[in-house]
């Protein structure tokens, strides 16, 4: 998911910026993600390009109802302060994987960082002053139940802990790419801070090291349908009528064939407030305001 929100605390609200109606006065963080975005093509419903507009659409009304003398919970130094973060990779790699072989996906990779590049530097962060970043890589998507259930011929694309190497591959050279341009932009972007986190390691251990963390089934999905040994079924989603639940979500990875269950994510969450996967090595809570 290609994800945009400002947000002060951990509390992030997923109300969009726009629900007003519901009540949610963004004091927690405006998150501006949809599902199955990509980074390109740029104006397709919702890209990173219209994700930012969005946001642009946003910080600009908020500024402005304050010019009206009205109260609004972030202004112009809290949009400075706030900390951007932004997670994205997976819907762009899995599109491509559908479509191309392994070299050509990667292949595809420079503009989708170069779009990357644009949304953070030009389009719309720094030069609107903003100068907190937190970026997140893909997953470890050769893992997902999604793509493992897919038919295949044979299980030579299989690696020791029953995940996909070639999505797997490609996951890690995307990151690859997207942790040298955080390095690239903290040199470039001066008084701004961009850290890079890699993503893929803190969800492939989930699967590797599963035992470890109290998971019974690294690759099942908790909600879908079919059984052992994904129950994923491409045409049962979890919101079918035929899906059925696990009785006990804390011993799955996967909630659904593609996100994580609560408990994988508090596993997930905790590593990256450690900072260990993080470049450069720091706490989540010194972008925090009192």
């Amino acid at each position: 998911m290609t994800e945009i929100y400002p947000g002060e605390s951990l509390n992030i609200s997923y109300l969009s910026p726009y629900l007003k109606v519901l009540g949610s006065n963004y004091s927690n963080g405006v998150n501006f993600a949809i599902g199955g975005s990509k980074t390109l093509p740029r104006d397709v419903l919702f890209a990173l390009h219209v994700q930012v507009k969005e946001f642009l659409f946003f910080k600009d009304r908020s500024l402005e109802l304050i010019n009206q003398g009205q109260e609004t919970p972030i202004d112009a130094e809290g949009f400075q302060n706030a900390l951007y973060t932004i997670d994205i990779g997976q819907n762009d790699i899995n599109a491509l994987l559908s479509n191309l072989p392994y070299d050509q996906v990667v292949a595809k990779f420079p503009p989708i960082l170069a779009e990357i590049k644009y949304a953070v530097q030009m389009q719309i962060l720094y030069d609107n002053g903003s100068r907190n970043f937190w970026i997140h890589g893909t997953g470890a998507l050769g893992c997902l139940p999604q793509k493992l259930s897919i038919p295949r011929k044979n299980y030579s694309d299989l690696d020791q802990n029953g995940c996909l190497k070639t999505y797997n591959r490609a996951a890690v050279a995307f990151n690859a790419a997207l942790g040298s341009l955080c390095d690239q932009l903290n040199v470039e972007l001066k008084n701004a801070t961009v850290v890079y986190t890699d993503l893929f390691a803190i969800k492939y251990d989930l699967v590797a090291s599963h035992a470890k963390y109290g998971f019974d089934r690294p690759l099942m999905t908790c909600c879908g349908y079919g059984g052992p040994p994904y129950n994923y079924d491409l045409r049962r989603s979890c919101q079918s009528p035929n899906a059925t639940v696990c009785t006990d979500g804390s011993k799955f990875v996967s909630w659904d064939g593609v996100h994580l269950t609560e408990a994988a994510n508090a596993v997930a969450a905790a590593a990256i407030l450690s900072s260990a996967y993080s470049r450069p090595k720091i706490k989540f809570d010194q972008f925090c305001k009192a």
